[in-house]
């Protein structure tokens, strides 16, 4: 019935049931979008909750920025107040080539060092900033040099090979990478088999001990593969590292020494000299068993051999500096010359008294001969008296 208490037409009755219909559409659907959002709400809470977050790179500009306001680069950490304590360690690429004539080796490494800089200390969530080159020249950096250097290359392609590192707490590392030519004063009294320590020296140029106090760390120094090093003559045998103090007018400095253990191979001048050497004295040798009386054979043969000898020795000495003392390859060639000279000298003594005694002999045949000759000559003349 409506409401004038008349019956209800039948189109309102299907509008009713259509309008409930699309308010329970509506409020489910509400609902439903409410629990979607809190579980999308519960899932952004846990990935808070997990994931570290977001440094931008402004917040690390701002960083620096407020470490290096008032930064006097000039200055090392804490002067006047304590000495600077520097670690150093070495990573060795490769070794080679060794130059005996210049006496000097070529040696390739990445050299770090670590220091704490107070200065440098910052608070944030990041506890290392992994900067570039372009930071290097903005902070205090140790003056370290290599006493023993003639020529040091830095790497610059395709950027500055150069690392730095600053941690919260104010400690820096900074490693670059060089190759260098070392001096090596090699000792050659028992060349070719000779063994050498080849240093690598390095300290502070101007600050001394009192100002800048250098340490090795635990693993100090540590070596790529030598095998792909360029040694040639020589094998690697170990390195160990020292710490020395230098007294000078200018202070007492740090000095801080490699030393990389090198023994030469045989197997080049075995090839090259021993073997050429010990078959030429051989070689002389077959004079004896030639006959004396074939001159031309034994005196070619010997002045061949001691030419031969000759030149070897002089061959022997182009790989060596020219020192003043005598080596062992100079005795070993010195004594293989005697025996090539000596076999020499015995086919010209030989011959010398075969030849004197020949001519003793025909002297004294023609002694012999003219009394026969006279006694020939005066027979006629008695006959002829006689007659």
């Amino acid at each position: 019935m409506d409401a004038w208490g008349g019956p209800t037409p039948r189109w309102s009755r299907r509008r009713g049931a259509r309008l409930l219909l699309l308010l329970l559409t509506v409020r489910l659907g509400s609902g439903a979008d409410k629990a979607d959002d809190e579980d999308d709400e519960d899932l952004m809470v846990n990935k808070t909750w997990v994931l570290a977050p977001k440094i931008h790179g402004g917040d690390v500009t701002h960083i620096l920025d407020s470490l290096l306001q008032g930064y006097d680069n000039k200055l090392r950490p804490d002067i006047g107040v304590r000495t600077t304590v520097i670690e150093t360690d070495v990573y060795v690429n490769s070794i080679g080539p060794v130059d005996p004539i210049n006496m000097e080796y070529t040696i390739d490494i990445i050299f770090a060092q670590t220091w704490y800089d107070s200065r440098l200390k910052f608070n944030s969530s990041m506890k290392v900033l992994m900067l570039n080159s372009n930071m290097v020249g903005k902070i205090w950096i140790p003056d370290t040099f290599f006493r023993n250097s003639r020529k040091s290359d830095a790497h610059w392609i395709t950027t500055p090979n150069r690392l730095l590192r600053i941690w919260s707490d104010g400690r820096v590392l900074y490693t670059l990478r060089l190759t260098i030519n070392a001096e090596c004063y090699l000792q050659l009294h028992n060349f070719p088999m000779d063994e050498h320590s080849c240093p690598l020296e390095f300290s502070s140029y101007g600050y001394p001990r009192n100002e800048i106090e250098y340490k090795w760390k635990k693993t100090s120094v540590e070596v790529a593969d030598p095998k792909y090093w360029r040694l040639y003559q020589f094998a690697f045998v170990g390195l160990r590292n020292t710490t020395e103090i230098s007294h000078t007018l200018s202070g007492d400095y740090i000095i801080m020494t490699i030393f990389f253990d090198l023994s030469r191979r045989m197997g080049y001048f075995t090839i090259q000299t021993y073997i050429p050497c010990i078959l030429t004295v051989v070689l002389s040798w077959v004079s004896f068993w030639i006959n004396k009386d074939a001159v031309p054979a034994r005196t070619s043969l010997g002045i061949t051999t001691v030419l031969t000898m000759t030149t070897l020795s002089t061959i022997a000495r182009k790989s060596l500096p020219k020192v003043s003392y005598v080596t062992a390859m100079d005795l070993f060639v010195s004594v293989c010359f005697i025996f090539v000279f000596a076999a020499l000298m015995e086919y010209g003594t030989l011959h010398y008294f075969t030849s004197n005694r020949k001519g003793d002999k025909g002297k004294q045949k023609k002694a012999k001969s003219k009394p026969s000759i006279a006694r020939g000559l005066l027979c006629p003349q008695k006959n002829e008296s006689k007659n």
